[in-house]
């Protein structure tokens, strides 16, 4: 039996242009969506655009830009929302009002049809994705990652040359350092991840040049190796 050929996109939504990550089924033209923040009209246009069907609503974590689209796109689509880890749920509670702050109208408070654990495994179209809980921006962010793959979606815990701000309520900057660098280097130099924003990268490059989480400041040890980027993994047999 052949692999299942998953496609991906990333569809920056609000105007805090937070990275969607939107991952399909060629074959069978299943979908999930990760951190459907807003945007919701546009994000089911994308899904009817290429004739897709949305089974898998994911959240890494509970901030509005994030997870302000899930309430109605579960009431839209009957897919329930999983996600993030349980420690999120006050954030979750306080989308409205912090889309309010930014001047965002159209967001919802959600409660999770069910939360993540870490060291958990889901699944998708036969592929299997991991759950790591990776607390530091919010208590309760996780990351979703499969190492065949070679790819993580991150949240807002690592960006192209920067980290995720630890200034909000329950926010720890040790935290945050100590996620990276136990939970999420040890998958490998050659994941490559999308971000909550910005460009896509890799943990390598991010060990050899992130100003805040390279090896030479954080004393991490282990091999370093180049690794593709998304366009380059997208371009693979797994991402065609």
């Amino acid at each position: 039996m052949s692999e299942p050929q998953l496609q991906i996109r990333v569809i920056p939504v609000t105007p805090l242009q937070q990275n969607c990550s939107l991952i399909w089924n060629e074959a069978t033209k299943n979908a999930a969506l990760v951190d459907p923040g807003g945007d919701i009209d546009r994000l089911l246009g994308v899904l009817e655009q290429f004739g897709l069907e949305l089974t898998r609503i994911w959240l890494t974590h509970g901030h509005f830009d994030h997870a302000g689209a899930a309430a109605e796109l579960r009431e839209r689509t009957g897919v329930s929302v999983e996600g993030p880890h349980r420690d999120d749920q006050f954030w979750l509670d306080l989308i409205e009002e912090s889309a309010q702050r930014y001047s965002v109208s159209g967001l919802r408070n959600v409660t999770p049809d069910r939360y993540f654990e870490d060291g958990e495994t889901l699944e998708f179209e036969g592929v299997r994705f991991d759950i790591s809980h990776t607390p530091g921006h919010t208590p309760g962010h996780v990351v979703i990652h499969n190492t065949e793959l070679k790819i993580a979606f991150v949240g807002d815990v690592l960006f192209a040359g920067s980290i995720g701000r630890t200034d909000f309520p329950r926010g720890n900057h040790e935290q945050l350092i100590h996620s990276i660098t136990s939970k999420l280097w040890p998958l490998g130099d050659e994941i490559a991840f999308v971000p909550g924003h910005g460009p896509t990268s890799t943990f390598a490059r991010e060990r050899q040049s992130n100003p805040f989480v390279a090896d030479r400041i954080t004393g991490y040890a282990g091999a370093t190796t180049h690794a593709p980027d998304i366009g380059e993994q997208r371009a693979s047999k797994r991402w065609s």
